[in-house]
C-alpha cells in the first residue's frame, strides 16, 4: 500500500471524508478531532506515514505550529511517533493488543448505545439513498466499486479498516459534506465498540454479501433497495453487539 503522505491522490483520498478546514477559534479543538479520527477509524493503518505536515496544515486550515501541537498530543497518548531523516514522518503506530470485555464494559460508561446505534443507521440509510437517488458518475461508480474489492478477501486484521472505508464511500458519495463528517464521528464511537467483540467469519461472509448488493443497488440507481438493504445491515450490527453487551 503506498504511503499516505504522497499528495492528494492515490492511496490520500481515503482521508477526505475526514480532514476538512476547521473553523476559526477552535483550530486546535477540531484539528485534533479530525487527525483522532483518521488513526481511530483506521484510515492511515498501523505502521504508515500521516501526510506531510504542510499538506496536514494546508488542508485543515491552520498553521503547522498548530498543526505540531496536535501531533504532540497524539504523540504522548502513544497513537503515533515521529521518525527523523529521509524517510521520516509521523507515523500511526499499530495497536499492540485487543480490548477484551473489561474494556468494552468501561467505555460503554461513556456511550449511549442505542442512541449511536440509530444515528448511526439514519446517516447509512441516508447516504445509501442519496448515493443510488442522485446516480453516480463513471469514476465515483470505480471508487465504490474499488472499495468494496478492498473488502473481499481482506485479512481478519485489515477487514474492519477496510469495511469503515467502504461505508465512509458512500457517505462521501452521498454529496452531503455534513452527513459524511457526522457519520466519521459516530463510526468513530461504533468502531471502539467493536473493536471489544470478536470478529465473526459467518457474520463477516453475511456483511460481505450485503456489502455486493449495496454497492450493485447504489450503482443500477435502485435508491428504495440501496436504503433496505443497508437498513438492515446496520441492523445486523446492533443485534451483534446487543449480543455482547447483554
Amino acid at each position: 500500500m503506498s504511503q499516505a503522505g504522497t499528495g492528494h491522490g492515490g492511496a490520500d483520498d481515503r482521508l477526505t471524508p475526514v480532514l476538512r478546514p476547521v473553523r476559526a477559534g477552535n483550530g486546535f479543538e477540531e484539528a485534533l478531532e479530525q487527525i483522532l479520527q483518521v488513526v481511530r477509524l483506521g484510515l492511515v493503518p498501523g505502521g504508515e506515514r500521516l501526510p506531510a505536515e504542510r499538506e496536514l496544515a494546508e488542508r485543515l486550515g491552520i498553521s503547522r505550529v498548530t498543526l505540531r501541537e496536535v501531533l504532540k498530543v497524539l504523540q504522548d497518548q502513544g497513537l503515533v511517533e515521529s521518525r527523523r531523516g529521509r524517510y521520516g514522518g509521523t507515523f500511526v503506530l499499530a495497536r499492540t493488543e485487543t480490548p477484551g470485555e473489561e474494556e468494552l464494559r468501561r467505555r460503554l460508561k461513556d456511550v449511549d448505545v442505542e442512541d449511536t446505534l440509530r444515528f448511526r443507521e439514519v446517516l447509512e440509510v441516508g447516504a445509501a439513498g442519496l448515493c443510488a437517488a442522485h446516480g453516480l458518475g463513471r469514476a465515483q461508480a470505480d471508487r465504490l466499486r474499488e472499495a468494496l474489492a478492498r473488502t473481499q478477501d481482506a485479512p481478519l486484521a485489515d477487514y474492519r479498516r477496510l469495511d469503515t472505508l467502504l461505508h465512509l464511500t458512500v457517505a462521501e458519495l452521498s454529496g452531503s459534506p455534513s452527513l459524511t463528517a457526522q457519520y466519521a464521528a459516530v463510526r468513530a464511537r461504533v468502531n471502539d465498540l467493536l473493536d471489544c467483540i470478536p470478529l465473526l467469519v459467518r457474520n463477516l461472509e453475511h456483511s460481505q454479501r450485503q456489502h455486493a448488493a449495496l454497492v450493485e443497488a447504489v450503482v443500477e440507481g435502485r435508491a428504495e433497495q440501496a436504503r433496505e438493504i443497508m437498513r438492515e445491515h446496520c441492523g445486523g450490527t446492533a443485534a451483534l453487539l446487543r449480543g455482547f453487551l447483554g
